[in-house]
């Protein structure tokens, strides 16, 4: 398994320390910016996580920007990608074992500290169920097909 991580300025820092546990986790992952506390565009973050994984470079992404709504909807944009904010474990667990969520979003300036690592490995502790969920997750990739405009 490889992983995709970005983040914006606001989540550089818990973005390092995703990392460090990565790395405990024998996870490899590709480290796609931003580098500092300097100010970025959210979007350009989100973007570049989901195309590493929509394209197969990597198998999950975790975004991470100061509220983790931004950067989720700029990932979800992607085809192939559905990006899920988690703000617990059971969250995180749910957006895996449920809706197949290949891209973890985390809110750097909205979690405590202590939560992000237990979310974290509650993700990467989960897997897909199929069965009923398969459907609906067909359901969700149909929609990307379909010509909204009206």
């Amino acid at each position: 398994m490889k992983v995709a991580i970005g983040a914006d300025h606001a989540g550089f820092e818990v973005k390092e320390k995703i990392k460090k546990l990565l790395e405990e986790m024998q996870i490899p992952y590709e480290d796609v910016g931003t580098n500092s506390t300097e100010p970025v565009d959210y979007p350009d973050f989100g973007a570049k996580v989901g195309q590493k994984v929509a394209s197969g470079e990597a198998d999950q992404g975790i975004v991470v920007c100061g509220s983790g709504i931004g950067i989720a909807i700029a990932a979800n944009k992607i085809k192939g990608i559905r990006a899920a904010q988690a703000w617990n474990e059971e969250t995180a667990r749910l957006a895996r074992q449920h809706n197949n969520a290949n891209v973890l979003a985390i809110g750097a300036r909205v979690l405590p500290e202590e939560e992000i690592p237990k979310i974290v490995r509650a993700w990467f502790s989960a897997d897909f169920e199929g069965g009923r969920h398969e459907r609906r997750v067909e359901k969700i990739k149909a929609l990307e097909s379909e010509d909204k405009a009206q």
